[in-house]
């Protein structure tokens, strides 16, 4: 008997651990900006790291192709979400007004990391939230990995020449989010 009352003492304290580290770091998992570094070579490397040439890719929904693959028309953020994230859910309706109100200048791709979420729960988020931008699903989550995805939502900003100016990690407000498009855009 006492051995089993020490066992049960033993688990509840790990859980209690668990759970006072899970509380802790959702507590200070604050929005993180990486800063743009000056460019030291002529030539780019590719990552998914300020400064370097974003890396390419390819995906294909609703019978268009969206591609991030070296210079282009337009910036672009590469928005990578989940829709069981509530951050990603109080970001939705700030990323609509911000894409409509960029249009001209700015192309905002949203990313579902369905290896990490279910998809018809996603389908019913882009419905809720009436997203007017090209929404994606990376099914193995493959391009989240090449970005070095970590959380969610991981926000990518991708210059004209198709390089990383800057990795926002977890959600800004819709003025700082602004402040950073109209530095990424020239608008």
């Amino acid at each position: 008997m006492k051995a089993v009352h020490t066992r049960n003492i033993v688990v509840l304290v790990l859980i209690a651990g668990l759970a006072v580290f899970a509380i802790a770091h959702a507590i200070k998992s604050e929005p993180q900006a990486v800063p743009v570094m000056q460019q030291q070579s002529a030539e780019l490397q590719s990552g998914a790291y300020t400064g370097q040439q974003a890396p390419s890719f390819t995906l294909a929904e609703g019978g268009k192709e969206y591609k991030v693959d070296g210079p282009r028309e337009k910036a672009v953020i590469l928005n990578f979400w989940a829709s069981w994230c509530d951050p990603c859910k109080q970001e939705a309706p700030e990323l609509n007004k911000l894409a409509m109100k960029y249009s001209e200048v700015l192309e905002i791709y949203g990313i579902n990391v369905t290896s990490q979420d279910y998809k018809p729960n996603a389908e019913r988020f882009v419905k809720k939230y009436m997203l007017t931008f090209p929404v994606m699903y990376d099914l193995k989550g493959q391009i989240f990995d090449k970005y070095n995805g970590a959380v969610f939502p991981t926000n990518v900003l991708i210059d004209k020449n198709g390089v990383v100016s800057e990795v926002i990690l977890g959600v800004l407000s819709s003025e700082e989010l602004e402040k950073k498009i109209i530095a990424l855009t020239g608008s």
